[in-house]
């Protein structure tokens, strides 16, 4: 039996993690300017976990006191046969877990949205960047827009409530569609979420000048909308968050510009198996590695608890001689 207390997964600077983000493939069928151009490949398949692989680590992160994992890539659902592994991630919450998240580009979402829910899937987190079909084939690489609101479509038509469409700002492409995000989520009643342009993608084409701070976001839309300021649900949430009058909710995720490291909760699982304590990190624990050596499950506990007592009190995208993570937004996992 593998020993846990209630300070499993606290850092040296007190922070607690429940929240796993867990990718399942860095593979995408979208060329997303922010995360993969064309030209970079995915990783050899023997190298990603498998399910059985993805299971068991799940299962000792929930037993070191995650209580969210949200399930990303890539584009998770690229993955063959990913119902079957979310069903056996939601059986984890007889074990403690609270939710189970999806995130995905919604382009294959409609053939599979009553799938999911019916596998066990909480919530839905949804990535659109343009409502304009010429603005959405210059960011993702795709004429994929129709799809995107088929699977939106089909998802509420499923039942899942609190969707998140989340969109990341990008000044000179589509900066001048947050006004018209802000109506989408009224109209749609749902929640979009406006997230600073991060220095992580593979082209690293990213520079300063680029990011829409959170602050300009925020100015731009209470000159056209009520918005009332809604109260965190956890101390750990990263979106400053507002409702709209009538419906919908708008959320500013300031990564860059008003970071909010001070209270992250989140660790990552590559879809190669590799624990990040933080989206930029340069450190990674190899937990594939340990599981495919014979490692037990004790093992793999000890050297969670390890990378997570060492991380870092935040990081360093604000100052001088940042280094970028050798890793972009795929390989990361969203």
């Amino acid at each position: 039996m593998v020993s846990v207390s209630d300070d499993s997964l606290q850092d040296d600077f007190g922070r607690r993690l429940g929240d796993l983000r867990l990718s399942v493939t860095d593979r995408c069928n979208f060329r997303c300017l922010y995360c993969r151009p064309s030209e970079v490949a995915g990783m050899p398949r023997q190298e990603i976990l498998s399910f059985d692989e993805i299971e068991r680590l799940a299962r000792v992160f929930v037993l070191l006191g995650i209580r969210k994992i949200r399930v990303t890539g890539g584009e998770p659902l690229v993955r063959r046969d990913l119902p079957l592994l979310l069903r056996r991630l939601a059986l984890l919450k007889d074990r403690g877990l609270e939710e189970l998240v999806l995130t995905s580009n919604g382009s294959l979402l409609a053939p599979l949205a009553r799938t999911l829910r019916d596998a066990g899937v909480d919530r839905l987190n949804l990535s659109c960047d343009s409502l304009e079909a010429e603005g959405f084939r210059r960011l993702t690489g795709q004429d994929g827009l129709d799809l995107f609101m088929r699977g939106l479509e089909a998802a509420q038509q499923a039942g899942f409530q609190g969707i998140k469409v989340n969109c990341v700002v990008i000044r000179g492409l589509n900066d001048h569609e947050v006004v018209d995000f802000a109506r989408f989520a009224r109209q749609r009643d749902l929640a979009v979420r406006f997230i600073e342009f991060m220095p992580l993608d593979a082209a690293a084409e990213w520079g300063a000048e680029r990011v829409v701070p959170a602050a300009e976001i925020l100015a731009r839309l209470r000159g056209e909308f009520e918005l009332i300021p809604v109260p965190p649900r956890n101390p750990a949430e990263t979106a400053s968050r507002f409702s709209l009058a009538g419906a919908g909710e708008i959320g500013l995720i300031s990564s860059v510009t008003a970071p909010f490291c001070d209270r992250c909760n989140r660790v990552r699982l590559t879809a190669d198996g590799h624990l990040r304590t933080c989206l930029f990190a340069l450190q990674e624990t190899d937990l594939r590695g340990l599981m495919r050596s014979g490692g037990q499950d004790s093992d793999l506990v000890e050297a969670i608890r390890r990378a997570v007592r060492t991380r870092e009190r935040a990081h360093h995208v604000n100052e001088p001689g940042y280094i970028r993570p050798g890793r972009d937004m795929a390989g990361i996992g969203g």
